[in-house]
């Protein structure tokens, strides 16, 4: 289990450096929330950000992310999918980036659920290229996302 959690926190954070991008000054994401480093929209200490922040540092954005990745979306991934524990490190970066970019609650509420706790493995591209829309419009980027994730099934 030690080396399966290490690869797939190593590749998922792979993932979500590549698509989130790394911001070092606080800005304001496409939903208006402020975010920092890749994606955070909190720091570790639970503490919201806000765009008057100071920026942070490489490393610190690193260990942001980690932390996010081992304390939040790979624990959300586990509770709602328990078997993926037995599963690929890639199968588990798949679902910990999806979840990272989609949310828990999205993973609580899909098909992709259902078709990973089925073990429906040949189902889960299928359902993780369905998520590439943002306000109901085709995202090229989020399409790209998603057939990384679909590779690793």
């Amino acid at each position: 289990m030690e080396t399966l959690t290490g690869d797939a926190l190593s590749t998922s954070q792979a993932l979500i450096r590549r698509y989130e991008g790394l911001y070092l000054t606080p800005y304001l994401c496409p939903a208006g929330v402020p975010t920092i480093g890749y994606g955070a929209t909190y720091y570790d200490d639970g503490t919201l950000v806000q765009l008057t922040d100071a920026p942070i540092t490489r490393d610190r954005a690193d260990a942001l992310l980690l932390w996010h990745v081992k304390n939040v979306y790979l624990p959300a991934v586990v509770k709602l999918c328990p078997a993926i524990v037995h599963e690929t490190p890639g199968r588990v970066a798949a679902l910990i980036d999806w979840t990272f970019n989609l949310g828990a609650g999205n993973l609580r509420a899909s098909n992709l659920r259902k078709r990973v706790n089925a073990a429906d493995w040949a189902a889960v591209p299928a359902e993780l290229r369905k998520w590439n829309k943002s306000g109901g419009k085709v995202l090229k980027g989020l399409t790209i996302r998603r057939e990384a994730e679909a590779s690793l099934i």
